[in-house]
């Protein structure tokens, strides 16, 4: 095998990909500019001319010129924020009769509405998407809107760097203790007098944080020696994340979080504003990260003893607060300047700090409160139109117009004031309204201008990405000649690239400003430009290629279109393509998946139908030749099995496709749709009867995967072997099998079972999930280290001794050489051993004709550790999923099965007129795979969106957190693309699996290898070995094509992304749905690369197995 040129061809195809990938997503998913400049209370808000002539002497001039412009409301407050506090947490309602767990739960914000309506409020909380808990702090605490990259951060924070609530605090002096979720330290460092932070990760933890804060938070009110306190609960979004909003579980934390809120309220005084809000809401599932109404709208709500607002502003109806209109109230509030990058609103009705009942009054003091907060918006979108360009200028002229127009009005009407003359209550109106209507301006025009895309970057990234795929074509396509020319195609575009951007990297170093990605893009644009030129110019591509064409337009004209004819992959490749273009086919994908792979399966019967190949093996008239049939009728008469198997695969296929439907996902767009049960934990379930039955299929699946392949390995005689691998199958496997059936039962006790042995059950479940970690990295290693699964048997010994045989390859040639062809023959020569006849008369003594040495399982040295790999980590992500999709993962293996049995039994049919290229994986097949990945992908209940992430995977097993955000991480990866996983690393067997199932003509059921003709018994995966060139050129075919698939989906994610990137979906469904696509064919390269590096070590050990297996004088 050539190992060198397979491995840096696909490696080259790889970072093709990537480049490609990260060169648009540069331009597609944009960061907000961050302005590094902060408020201060002696910034001034007018200049010199205008200050000097509108106040009157009654008004104290520091009060006139400075962003802190009145006395404070309030001097103390108390902010205490319930994760995922949804609306409907906060509603009351006496109406409902049967209330779920989480109706009616937190009564306290009804009773002081109704027995307090002047000091207290309680509104519908409003966020901006993405609905993750580090976004929310920083949205509500900056005043600024995130975009939509920033999701990426949640589980990475970093600290804030624009000015904030908190820095605000701290620089005019307010002393602020905080406790609860430990994001809050990283963000804000050194930012509080005294801290309590709790780890936040663990989302299974419902209690820590929350008795945390339980513990020092009352204590620390009753010491006065603070300001502001900060108080983060977790414990209602982790029940959320473990069980959903409808369970006990959610009952009891609203309830503690009610009397947690009473508590406080009775603790506070007069000159203190009691704050109360969720950063966000959740599904139905208990979910959250996108933006719809369950997830964007929480809870706010506003107390303090003293008078807040007037009673004649009405509570018919809550208003909906956007959550960034927190950040300019609460600093106007507490007489501290709001922090310079906010574009928030304030809350006007909260503002008057006079006599509530003089309306005039009230609305003045709302108009200066509008007019600073005017002041500060404009004072940034003039900055931040100097750093960033993006801003549309015309948009800027007319808000600024609107600005001067109402700041002129206000000018008047204060200097009215100032002169004691009467006010116009109606003018105050218009001016409230004309602020208000510039606020809300430049929120939209800020949503819609940091949604501003980069257009050379996106053009740039899709022309890498097209380049990228027509590489991998010609590479799957011609891969005799790219294999054979591969030193010459990568140099010239590995020097060409380099050298163009060295020459662009250069000019901006000096010239303009460097960027990374234009570098990039200027290496990959050039060096895909001379890898396609040079294989133009190569002696024997040309030629090559018209022949190609030529078979297939015969193909074409005379009708033969067969299961592997380009035209008919094209047209459902196509379709599945074209589908990735509309939001309302991606959020039904599953579906469409499933038909297109079911639409190919069932294909290749209508084909053989047509043509008369499966009607024939059920007339039985046929089982007897006649003398007018041709001899391709007398071969399908005599495949009469095979084509019953092949009927039985494609059923299996399709009873795979409807049953994996069971384990299916929602989506917020699919109304009416109820998730499977299966996808919820098993200590969630309430019915012990269904854990009971959800828990007993789970280890059925678990046993029934490791049955198979067992069984699998003992039939072609893997099993006998004493190496490392099949010590992995023996014992490794069984033992990993216990541990996770171990951990399910131990992790499915509910809490208020056993509660004697809670501290036991909480040691299980930590050390059984890593015993299987351990395990499973053990068993990787055993794989790689030692992964030839053959039983070599001693020769029978003989009178004079042992017999040895010489294998030589010609008296002429290198050693090297002879090696490579005694690799092949020496599993011929031993069976040879086994078929050459006694002549009658012969001794029984004489073993001149007994074998040399018997092995068993060479015919699948190459699949057997390929089946211990896929194994190994089916059961790793098994574990990492909910107990009851063991069962999706069994059905996996079924489909895998059927679709690898349908590609055997086809080809042996068509071996004769198809299969012109050696050992080729036609391209239908190759896609059916590909299109398992995707369907898979749904049936382990994973959805293309952020909220139906499983986070719970990175606490398997580290229930008390971790340290670092790479393993948690990793866990995650390894849950949410589960599907690429298996697949990409079992794709080889493509490859393998029609040299395992390859029929003998002679061979009868229950035949011994001894009664078989030579000619006949199939040497199954050492035909590969049998002929070096054509086993690295068909890996490095199936590979390209495999990949190839994968990259004209995400070029078509990335085409959709990028047309309809101003479609109303486009970050709800087609961005989602592009990173999801992007980091699956991350994951799939990778491990299409590790199944390649599997390959070559079975060979490197095969190599070394044969030369210990062969005489030194025969060497």
């Amino acid at each position: 095998m050539k190992k060198l040129p397979l491995l840096t061809l696909i490696s080259w195809i790889c970072f093709l990909f990537y480049a490609g990938i990260g060169i648009f997503l540069s331009g597609f998913l944009l960061v907000k500019v961050e302005v590094n400049r902060t408020s201060s209370c002696r910034d001034p808000l007018f200049s010199e001319n205008w200050s000097l002539n509108i106040y009157s002497k009654n008004v104290s001039q520091n009060q006139l010129v400075d962003f802190c412009w009145s006395k404070p409301r309030f001097s103390r407050a108390v902010i205490l924020i319930i994760d995922a506090l949804k609306y409907d947490f906060a509603q009351f309602d006496s109406k409902v009769k049967d209330p779920q767990h989480f109706q009616n739960k937190i009564k306290v914000f009804s009773e002081y509405i109704r027995s307090s309506p002047a000091n207290s409020r309680l509104y519908a909380f409003r966020a901006d998407p993405p609905t993750t808990t580090m976004q929310r702090i920083k949205g509500f605490s900056t005043g600024s809107l995130p975009t939509f990259v920033d999701i990426g951060n949640n589980f990475a924070s970093s600290a804030i760097l624009e000015d904030n609530l908190i820095s605000q605090m701290q620089k005019n002096g307010k002393r602020v203790v905080f406790m609860g979720d430990d994001t809050w330290d990283s963000l804000f460092p050194k930012h509080f007098q005294q801290s309590f932070p709790f780890p936040s990760f663990n989302v299974k933890d419902l209690h820590t944080v929350d008795n945390g804060i339980l513990k020092h938070l009352y204590p620390s009110m009753k010491r006065k020696d603070w300001d502001i306190i900060i108080a983060h609960f977790l414990g209602v979004d982790h029940c959320g994340h473990r069980y959903g909003p409808d369970h006990p579980a959610m009952a009891e934390k609203l309830t503690q979080m009610d009397q947690v809120i009473r508590s406080v309220a009775r603790l506070i005084e007069n000159d203190t504003l009691l704050v109360v809000f969720g950063d966000h809401g959740m599904t139905d599932t208990g979910d959250h990260g996108g933006e719809s109404q369950k997830e964007t709208d929480a809870a706010l709500f506003l107390y303090t003893p003293s008078m807040l607002v007037s009673t004649e502003q009405g509570l018919a109806e809550p208003m909906v607060v956007p959550q960034i209109d927190l950040t300019p109230t609460l600093a106007l509030l507490l007489g501290i300047p709001i922090p310079y990058s906010s574009i928030g609103k304030v809350m006007v009705q909260l503002i008057p700090s006079g006599d509530l009942f003089d309306h005039n009054a009230q609305e003045l003091q709302q108009a200066e409160a509008l007019f600073v907060n005017a002041k500060q918006v404009n004072r940034f979108l003039e900055t931040y139109s100097l750093v960033a360009k993006h801003l549309p200028q015309e948009t800027l002229d007319h808000l600024q117009d609107m600005y001067l127009k109402a700041t002129k009005n206000y000018i008047m009407l204060r200097d009215a004031f100032a002169t004691h003359s009467p006010l116009n209550s109606q003018e105050l109106k218009k001016l409230i309204s004309d602020f208000h209507v510039y606020l809300v301006s430049v929120q939209e025009m800020c949503k819609v201008s940091w949604a501003q895309f980069h257009s050379l970057q996106i053009i740039v990234g899709i022309i890498v990405l097209v380049g990228s795929c027509v590489v991998c074509f010609i590479v799957s396509e011609f891969a005799s000649i790219v294999e054979s020319s591969y030193k010459e195609l990568l140099f010239l575009a590995v020097f060409t690239g380099a050298f163009a951007s060295g020459t662009v990297a250069i000019f901006q170093f000096f010239w303009l400003e460097f960027e990374a990605f234009s570098v990039l893009g200027t290496f990959t644009v050039v060096a895909q430009v001379a890898f396609l030129w040079k294989f133009n110019h190569l002696k024997n591509s040309n030629r090559y290629f018209l022949n190609r064409a030529v078979n297939i337009i015969n193909t074409a004209l005379k009708g033969e279109l067969q299961m592997t004819s380009p035209l008919i992959v094209f047209m459902v490749f196509l379709l599945r393509c074209a589908s990735l273009f509309s939001d309302s086919y991606i959020v039904a994908e599953e579906q469409v998946v499933s038909f297109l792979l079911s639409s190919l399966g069932l294909f290749i019967l209508v084909h053989l139908t047509w043509y008369g190949n499966l009607l024939h093996s059920f007339i039985d008239g046929f089982k007897t030749t006649n003398p007018g049939m041709s001899s391709q009728q007398m071969a399908f008469v005599k495949d009469k099995k095979t084509m019953h198997v092949l009927v039985a695969c494609v059923a299996l296929l399709m009873f795979s496709l409807c049953l994996s439907h069971v384990f299916h996902g929602c989506r917020d767009e699919q109304v009416i749709c109820t998730p499977s049960l299966f996808l919820a934990p098993l200590c969630t379930l309430q019915d012990v009867q269904l854990r009971n039955i959800h828990y007993v299929l789970s280890v059925c699946s678990l046993l029934t995967s490791y049955y198979l392949v067992r069984r699998w390995l003992c039939y072609y005689g893997n099993f006998n072997s004493h190496s490392l691998a099949v010590f992995v199958a023996r014992f490794e496997l069984p033992l990993l099998v216990v541990c996770i059936c171990l951990f399910w039962a131990v992790s499915s006790t509910p809490e208020e079972s056993f509660v004697n042995w809670q501290q036991f059950i909480r040691l299980a479940s930590s050390v059984f999930p890593r015993v299987a970690f351990v395990l499973f990295c053990l068993g990787i290693a055993a794989v790689f280290w030692n992964p030839l699964t053959v039983f070599v048997k001693p020769k029978v010994l003989s009178e004079e001794g042992p017999i040895t045989q010489s294998y030589r390859a010609s008296g002429c040639v290198s050693p090297q050489a002879e090696l490579q062809h005694l690799i092949p023959h020496i599993y011929q020569c031993m069976r040879r051993s086994y078929q050459v006849p006694k002549e009658e008369g012969e001794s029984l003594k004489d073993e001149y004709y007994q074998p040399t040495v018997e092995a068993f399982g060479l015919g699948t040295v190459y699949s057997a550790p390929m089946l211990l790999i896929l194994v190994l980590f089916q059961l790793l992500l098994a574990l990492l999923h909910p107990e009851g999709l063991a069962l999706s993962f069994l059905l996996m293996l079924l489909e895998a099965f059927a679709i690898l049995q349908i590609h055997s039994k086809t080809s042996s049919l068509y071996r004769c007129r198809l299969y012109s290229d050696k050992f080729s994986v036609p391209w239908c097949v190759v896609l059916m795979w590909a299109l398992a990945s995707t369907q898979f992908f749904y049936a382990t209940g994973h959805l293309p969106t952020f909220p139906s992430i499983q986070w719970n995977a990175a606490f398997i097993g580290f229930s008390e957190g971790h340290s670092n955000q790479v393993l948690p991480a990793l866990l995650v990866l390894l849950n949410t693309f589960s599907s690429c996983i298996l697949l990409a690393v079992s794709c080889p067997l493509l490859l393998f699996w029609p040299l395992i199932c390859e029929p003998s003509n002679t061979a009868k059921s229950g035949s011994k290898l001894g009664e078989l003709k030579s000619d006949n018994i199939p040497v199954m995966e050492m035909k590969l070995r049998d002929n070096p060139e054509y086993f690295s050129r068909a890996l490095l075919q199936l590979m390209a094509r495999y990949l190839f698939i994968h990259g004209a989906q995400l070029l078509a994610s990335v085409c959709a992304a990028a047309i309809l990137k101003r479609h109303l979906m486009v970050w709800k469904v087609f961005a989602p749905k592009l990173l999801f696509e992007a980091s699956g064919f991350l994951v799939t390269s990778l491990f299409v690369i590790i199944s390649l590096i599997l390959i070559m070590r079975v060979d490197v050990c095969l190599t070394r197995w044969v030369k210990q297996l062969i005489p030194v004088d025969s060497r």
